[in-house]
């Protein structure tokens, strides 16, 4: 918590700040760039009304312009570090406008939201990228920037001289009186709409187009409404980057550590366990059908059962490894001890994952291919790559995991956002029902998972029925064809709007006409 507090300002300093003054040869560029940051605000007010699509990556590029122009490309380029996070941060907006699956767009968006501010104050911290305690200094500088600079908003938008004005400061009322009285009546209006018939029908006497416009109208100052609110934050998140005032590198304290005795003792008791479940893993995996079977258990339900929970499993292994390497002192038998026993686990975990592995392909074999299936198979990868370098660091005690992790899980996550899953998964889905292996395919899911799997869908017998949702939880029966025709529909409706515009959406659509 330390470097929490040392990044947040603190009473005197937000006290004094309202004392500061822009330099006025350099006022003309801080007017510049508050108003590219109200331009970059509207933008981002807007981004809260629109569905995914092309309109987040613009956001995002939108937002590294502004940076460069308020900032300097010097600071975005001058680290390493920096370099790379601009790159995977622009590659994982770039997927908005490729992409249609909703869930890998929520993903992003979160990873974004974490990367975007961590890439933000990436050269005020003090502590290295690879250091773990890095992530809590860059949040408090995070938010420092937002709050600890709202006077320079002000500064740059009222010159010094003019500020005593009474004129100046009644026009700036009424400005954001205005603002705040149609935001408020365009918000209330369809609650009052919904609240009393009466009401309702009364305005269904006026006239349609006047509604339109006034609808349209007080939507536009929502978002200026918005778009003033979130431009004081933004610019002094921008002050605090082109002035920037680096911690000075933390002392480092030893860490906190005990007797590795502890660790020996837990370490031996899980490495049992795990030596005795992987024998019984080993007599199903190798008895095969006939074996399992025997014991009272149907193949089929011991193949599709377990993998997410060995899955679940490595990951409390890796935390088990790390923190003894970690915590415990190195001295003694006990030390060497714990090295072998965290040695021994990592093995062991790598053989529960090709065991989870196996069985998943097993499942896979029998129902063929899903998304969440896929994301397991990474998820399985990834995890192997960790636990390979947990081994390496009971081997080598002053291995930095996170000096590994960290860029390996960006990649990771980059590759998998660059493979078809969604298509894949059609592909395996219909080929199997084409020859026969299944007796079913899953049409609904298919077609509601993205765009991608149109494609794929239409190798299938138009006429034949599917189950489609009509939005009240309720079921009917329709044509294959029909159900397609929907689906272009709403890829011609996103690509219609530059905003909500994917490529997948257009490949979707084609020349398609409603």
């Amino acid at each position: 918590m330390d470097e929490l507090k040392n990044a947040l300002p603190s009473e005197g300093s937000l006290a004094c700040a309202q004392k500061r003054k822009l330099p006025e040869e350099s006022m003309a560029r801080y007017r510049r760039n508050l108003l590219l940051t109200l331009g970059f605000c509207l933008l981002l007010a807007d981004a809260l009304n629109w569905p995914w699509g092309m309109g987040n990556t613009v956001t995002v590029f939108a937002w590294y312009l502004l940076l460069a122009l308020a900032v300097g490309r010097e600071e975005l380029f001058r680290r390493r570090e920096s370099r790379v996070l601009l790159g995977v941060n622009l590659a994982l907006a770039s997927t908005f406008a490729l992409t249609s699956n909703p869930l890998f767009r929520w993903w992003n968006f979160l990873v974004l939201a974490a990367l975007v501010p961590l890439h933000a104050v990436s050269g005020l911290g003090s502590r290295p990228w690879w250091d773990p305690r890095m992530l809590l200094e860059r949040c408090g500088l995070f938010f420092q920037g937002l709050f600890g600079n709202l006077w320079a908003c002000f500064a740059a938008a009222v010159p010094e001289g003019r500020k005593t004005e009474k004129r100046d400061g009644r026009t700036l009322a009424v400005v954001l009186g205005l603002c705040g009285a149609v935001a408020l009546v365009s918000f209330l209006i369809p609650v009052l709409v919904s609240a009393d018939a009466l009401f309702a029908a009364s305005l269904e006497r006026l006239n349609w187009n006047f509604q339109f416009r006034m609808l349209h109208f007080g939507d536009l100052f929502q978002r200026l409404f918005w778009a003033l609110a979130f431009t004081p934050f933004v610019f002094s998140l921008l002050y605090a980057m082109a002035h920037p005032k680096r911690l000075c590198p933390a002392e480092e304290k030893k860490g906190l550590r005990v007797d590795a005795l502890g660790f020996v003792l837990a370490l031996a008791a899980v490495d049992g366990l795990y030596l005795a479940f992987l024998a019984v893993q080993s007599a199903g995996l190798f008895g095969g059908p006939e074996y399992v079977e025997s014991l009272g258990v149907s193949y089929a339900e011991w193949a599709r059962s377990g993998f997410f929970q060995m899955v679940g499993v490595t990951v409390l292994n890796l935390s088990l490894t790390l923190a003894s390497l970690c915590f415990s002192r190195r001295e003694g038998r006990a030390w060497r001890a714990l090295r072998q026993l965290c040695g021994l686990l990592a093995g062991e975990s790598l053989i529960l994952l090709a065991s989870a592995a196996w069985k998943m392909t097993l499942y896979v074999s029998a129902y063929g291919l899903s998304f969440k299936r896929c994301m397991t198979y990474w998820g399985m990868i990834m995890m192997a790559l960790f636990l390979l370098a947990g081994l390496w660091k009971a081997l080598r005690p002053d291995f930095r995991f996170c000096k590994w992790a960290f860029p390996v899980a960006l990649a990771g996550w980059l590759v998998i956002n660059c493979v078809p899953v969604d298509y894949l998964v059609a592909k395996n889905q219909v080929d199997r029902y084409l020859k026969g292996e299944s007796p079913t395919v899953s049409v609904n899911y298919l077609a509601w998972l993205s765009f991608d799997t149109l494609s794929q869908l239409e190798r299938l017998d138009g006429s034949r029925l599917v189950s489609d949702y009509d939005g009240n939880w309720d079921y009917h029966k329709t044509t294959l064809s029909e159900e397609l025709n929907s689906r272009r529909v709403s890829a011609w409706a996103q690509c219609r709007d530059w905003r909500t515009w994917s490529l997948s959406a257009c490949l979707a659509a084609g020349g398609f006409q409603p």
